[in-house]
C-alpha cells in the first residue's frame, strides 16, 4: 500500500512521511512537529524506557510462545480474561490473520476509514461494500440506520471506533444494538479500538463489556498510538469466541512478537501514572481545541471523542492541500485527508493534539489561512 500518492498533479503524505515531506519541501525533517501521525506527544512510558534497558538480555533467548505473562497484563489493562488475547505484530498482523481466517467473500466497511481493512479483503479473495458516514450526520454512525443495511450475503463488518479519520465513536449501547443486529445475520464483527483509550473516560466507547454477551466480534488494539511506541510491533486482539483463537493460533507463525516487546508490555501497561497523565493532557487539549475552533467562522468541526479531530473547511478558494502547505512550511505537519473515500472534495483535514504549546501555535497558524 503507498503511503502517498499524486492527485491533480499535488503530493499527498500518509501522517508519518516525515523523510518524503524533507525531501519535498526542503524541511529537515526534526524541525517538524507531526500532527498527522496520530501518536501520544508524551512519548514512551517512563517506566518502560527505564525498565527495558536493564531487559536488553532478554534478546538472547526465545519469548514465551504462549505469551503468558504478557497477556496477563494485557488483560488486567483491558478488563478482559488472558483466554480471551492474541497478541500479534502490531494490529496490521492481527487485521491480516482474521480475515485470512475468516475469508469472507463479502465485507461492509465503515467509511471514510482506514485503507488496510479493504486491502486484506480484496487480498483474501473477497468483495468490500462500503457503508458511508454521512456529513449532515457529524460523520456518526447511525445504529438504526445502519442495521437496516446488514443482509445474509455479508459475513464480515468492520468498524473503527473512534474511527479515522473522522474521530467520531459510538458507545456501548449503540454497539449492543449493532451486535445484535450482526448475530441476527450471521455476520462477523472486527471493531478496531486503536484510539478508544484516548476516549473520554465519562463516555467510555470500548466493546470489551460486550464480550460476556456476543462472541460474534473481535476488539482489535495495538501500542502505537497510546503508547506511542509504533517501533516495537505490538498489537493485541480481544474476542470471547475462543474456538476461532485457537483456529487462528494454528495458522500464526510463533514469536512474531520478539523478547523486547514481550517484555515491554509487562511495564507500559503497568504504568498507571503515565496512563493517567495521557488521558488527562488529550482530555484537556481535546476539549479546549474543540471549543475554540466552534467559534470559528470559516470552518466546521466534529465532536472529537479520539486524540484527534476532523474540520471541514468552509471557506471558498481554500483547499485542505493549501492548509497542509501553509502549516508544514511552518514545521506543522496536519493530514490532508482528502486522499480518503469520501472526503475527496479537498476540504477536510485532520490534526492531532500534542503538547499544549504546540497546539496553540498551530491554531494560530490555521487562523492565519482560515480566519
Amino acid at each position: 500500500m503507498n503511503n502517498h500518492k499524486k492527485i491533480e498533479g499535488k503530493e499527498h503524505f500518509h501522517g508519518s512521511d516525515l523523510e518524503k515531506i524533507e525531501k519535498y519541501f526542503g524541511i529537515p525533517k526534526e524541525q517538524i512537529t507531526g500532527f498527522g501521525a496520530n501518536v501520544n506527544p508524551l512519548g514512551i512510558s517512563p517506566k518502560m524506557k527505564a525498565g527495558l534497558a536493564e531487559k536488553i538480555d532478554v534478546i538472547t533467548s526465545y519469548p514465551d510462545p504462549e505469551y503468558t505473562e504478557l497477556r496477563g497484563h494485557i488483560a488486567q489493562y483491558a478488563g478482559c480474561r488472558p483466554e480471551e488475547i492474541l497478541v500479534g505484530n502490531g494490529c496490521t498482523e492481527l487485521i491480516s490473520l482474521f480475515i485470512q481466517t475468516l475469508r469472507p467473500q463479502k465485507a461492509l466497511i465503515v467509511s471514510p476509514t482506514y485503507s488496510e481493512y479493504e486491502r486484506e479483503v480484496l487480498l483474501s479473495g473477497g468483495c468490500v461494500q462500503y457503508y458511508a458516514l454521512k456529513e449532515s450526520s457529524d460523520f456518526r454512525l447511525n445504529a438504526d440506520d445502519f442495521c437496516k443495511e446488514l443482509n445474509d450475503d455479508l459475513e464480515l463488518c468492520i468498524i473503527c471506533n473512534p474511527n479515522n479519520p473522522t474521530s467520531t465513536a459510538n458507545e456501548p449501547d449503540e454497539m449492543r444494538w449493532i451486535l445484535t443486529c450482526l448475530k441476527e445475520h450471521h455476520i462477523f464483527a472486527m471493531i478496531d479500538e486503536t484510539y478508544a483509550e484516548f476516549a473520554p473516560e465519562h463516555t467510555s466507547v470500548s466493546s470489551v463489556g460486550l464480550l460476556k454477551e456476543f462472541d460474534n466480534f473481535v476488539i482489535l488494539r495495538g501500542i502505537s498510538k497510546f503508547f506511542a511506541a509504533p517501533g516495537l510491533r505490538l498489537g493485541y486482539a480481544i474476542t470471547s469466541n475462543l474456538r476461532l483463537l485457537e483456529n487462528i493460533k494454528e495458522r500464526k507463525n510463533p514469536w512474531t512478537i520478539n523478547s523486547l516487546a514481550d517484555a515491554a508490555g509487562a511495564l507500559m501497561f503497568t504504568d498507571k501514572e503515565y496512563i493517567e497523565k495521557t488521558r488527562r493532557l488529550i482530555s484537556s487539549e481535546r476539549e479546549r481545541i474543540y471549543q475554540e475552533l466552534l467559534t470559528w467562522k470559516n470552518i466546521k468541526v466534529y465532536k472529537p471523542y479520539a486524540n484527534f479531530i476532523l474540520v471541514r473547511i468552509l471557506k471558498e478558494d481554500i483547499t485542505s492541500y493549501d492548509v497542509f502547505v501553509h502549516a508544514v512550511k511552518r514545521g506543522l505537519m496536519l493530514r490532508d485527508c482528502s486522499t480518503f473515500p469520501g472526503l475527496e472534495d479537498e476540504t477536510f483535514f485532520r490534526f492531532c493534539f500534542m503538547m499544549p504549546q504546540k497546539n496553540t501555535e498551530l491554531l494560530n497558524c490555521l487562523k492565519e489561512i482560515l480566519n
